[in-house]
């Protein structure tokens, strides 16, 4: 999946919203996969939805959390 493809919410013919796996979610947010399943161990990350063994993140759920990662500008880093 293309960074395009990542924000964009296209609906398909059959009415659903494209899913990313695991490792095309780490690739767009620029992490590594692991950080992505540490994250689903601490409940941090966003909603994904379970089929079988396989995670899939549909492109607004995606949207939706990082909305809410965003800090407000101004505020000091943490670090």
């Amino acid at each position: 999946m293309n960074t395009h493809e990542a924000t964009s919410t296209t609906v398909s013919p059959e009415g659903l919203e494209p899913l990313m796996d695991v490792a095309e979610l780490a690739n767009y947010l620029g992490i590594p996969v692991s950080t992505v399943y540490d994250w689903r161990v601490h409940g941090k990350g966003p909603a994904a939805d379970r089929f079988g063994k396989h995670l899939k993140f549909a492109i607004s759920d995606v949207r939706s959390w990082m909305a809410q990662q965003r800090e407000p500008s101004g505020q000091p880093d943490r670090r």
